[in-house]
């Protein structure tokens, strides 16, 4: 059978057999704008937010890809030149400015009002569709044409600065999300909170006014939060790892005045700990055992789950904080095999497991391992003052971007799937990891760069690596034009490809609609 690719108005060959239950859209979401005018980002989590996507239906595939039309993108264009600050690049007035300009500029930062440039993922609330990045706006989307719809301010909604871009949803729909309550909201704060999958919305009413807060947690440290990208979730716990990676606020109000980035604020103290706080998802309630690790930086968990009295979690750690780093523009146009040569000291990301006994033996011997799995090394102490002190099992070692079958999130699980990453900005494989085996499979092709691999079970799927797996994939070499690989996700063998004759960027996270009409 003849499949073709639908681009803008072209057509374009498609190779392989994409099987006819997948049927819905890959929406993706990353920086696509690195210069405007005469001015250019210095970090490429910067960029402007470029969405894309792949729809699948029938046999065909129709690519489509828009600028989101944030208040950020529209004042940038207008003014020919980037005229709001960006995580690693802090903006300035326009020298041509009068002097009163200036001083309102300056008086406007001094408290922080962050860029709505969504770039970092697609999320969704209710029945809305959002580009989201880690501040207080979202912008809503239509998932199928693209258009930007109007912005969100979570502060007008609930008591928070900032909120990640990687919620988890429940069988039911609903969104579980975790936000940072920093100026104004009185004493500060993480706060956990959800939105029932029937909220729905437009630009007046959006779904988020239907936020219910679970919880809050008084910041450790006052002036110093700690800095998180997501957290995990089981069937009735939230846990949210309390890293000693902190975002220093003094710093953060300050950035504008001493001529330095956001992306500065961050600093990583190896000589604290990391607290671990277990939340029960129905109460609100968090568990009074306190559970603490050595220090370590962490992004993305993977999964987690409750099995026999524990709770288990899986996420990708480092040993220092130099990730950010490896991302500003100037390190990014190194030659890879240069970059890899003088970055040799840059942490590796490390896939690993803590499990936290959720019945305390207080009776125990002191400094026994409390964690009764037989599956995994990892260890829960009991120590002198009633702690409890983890330390980890590895997985596996070089993988970012984490994902799973989704219909096992918060269960035990057996796979996730990820890019394979050395010394370098750039993703070089898929991978699919085998937790019980400790095997992993790859695709490779040579210089190409594929993006987090998305996976999508079949609709009458018995085993959980039933299913496919799909990822846009770059080439540096104007030669090798950019297209999207299917794979069988139990064999991981390469089922189909959709080369697209036009420029595609190196995105970031995003998700895969179902076609409800099938």
């Amino acid at each position: 059978e003849t499949l073709y690719i639908y681009i803008l108005n072209g057509l374009f060959f498609l190779s392989g057999s994409i099987p006819p239950w997948l049927q819905g859209t890959l929406l993706r979401n990353g920086p696509g704008l690195f210069s405007v005018g005469n001015t250019s980002y210095k970090h490429w989590f910067d960029g402007m937010a470029l969405i894309h996507s792949f729809t699948f239906k029938d046999g065909d595939v129709f690519y489509r890809s828009k600028f989101l039309n944030s208040e950020t993108y529209k004042k940038n264009i207008a003014a020919n030149r980037i005229i709001v600050s960006e995580f690693g690049t802090m903006v300035y007035p326009d020298p041509c400015k009068n002097i009163f300009s200036k001083a309102f500029s300056y008086l406007m930062n001094a408290i922080p009002d962050f860029t709505d440039n969504n770039l970092i993922n697609i999320i969704r609330y209710g029945e809305d569709y959002y580009a989201s990045s880690e501040v207080n706006y979202i912008n809503q989307i239509d998932p199928l044409t693209l258009e930007t719809l109007g912005r969100t301010n979570y502060r007008n909604h609930i008591a928070i600065n900032l909120a990640t871009a990687h919620p988890h949803y429940d069988e039911e729909g609903t969104t579980y999300n975790m936000g940072t309550a920093i100026m104004n909201f009185g004493r500060p704060k993480y706060v956990i909170f959800k939105v029932p999958t029937n909220a729905t919305g437009n630009k007046r009413n959006p779904a988020l006014r239907n936020v219910e807060q679970i919880c809050s947690i008084p910041f450790r440290s006052t002036l110093y939060p700690s800095y998180f990208h997501s957290f995990g979730m089981t069937e009735n716990y939230i846990i949210f790892v309390e890293q000693a990676f902190k975002l220093d606020i003094l710093k953060l109000a300050t950035a504008y005045f001493r001529d330095v980035n956001w992306g500065s604020c961050l600093k990583f103290d190896k000589d604290d700990i990391t607290l671990i706080h277990l939340v029960n998802r129905k109460t609100g309630k968090t568990a009074s055992t306190k559970y603490y690790a050595d220090a370590f930086v962490v992004f993305h968990h993977i999964n987690a789950y409750e099995e026999d009295g524990h709770v288990v979690f899986d996420l990708i750690t480092y040993q220092d904080s130099n990730l950010y780093d490896m991302f500003y523009i100037h390190n990014m146009k190194q030659d890879v095999d240069k970059f890899i040569e003088t970055n040799k000291d840059f942490s590796r990301p490390t896939c690993q497991r803590f499990v936290l006994p959720l019945i305390i033996d207080k009776e125990a011997p002191l400094d026994t391992n409390l964690v009764k799995l037989q599956d995994t090394t990892a260890t829960a102490v009991l120590k002198q003052d009633g702690s409890i002190y983890c330390t980890p099992d590895t997985i596996f070692e070089g993988l970012e971007l984490p994902g799973i079958n989704y219909k096992f999130n918060s269960k035990k699980y057996r796979y996730f799937y990820g890019t394979r990453v050395d010394w370098s900005p750039y993703p070089s494989k898929i991978a699919k990891v085998d937790i019980a085996t400790r095997t992993h499979q790859v695709w490779i092709e040579e210089e190409c760069y594929p993006s987090e691999p998305v996976f999508v079970a079949s609709p009458d799927a018995v085993e959980e690596d039933e299913g496919v797996i799909l990822s846009s994939v770059v080439s540096f070499n104007p030669q090798k034009p950019p297209f999207l690989v299917v794979l069988d996700a139990k064999s991981f063998k390469e089922i189909a490809r959709a080369t697209i004759d036009t420029a595609i960027h190196m995105d970031l996270h995003g998700l895969f609609i179902h076609d409800k009409s099938t």
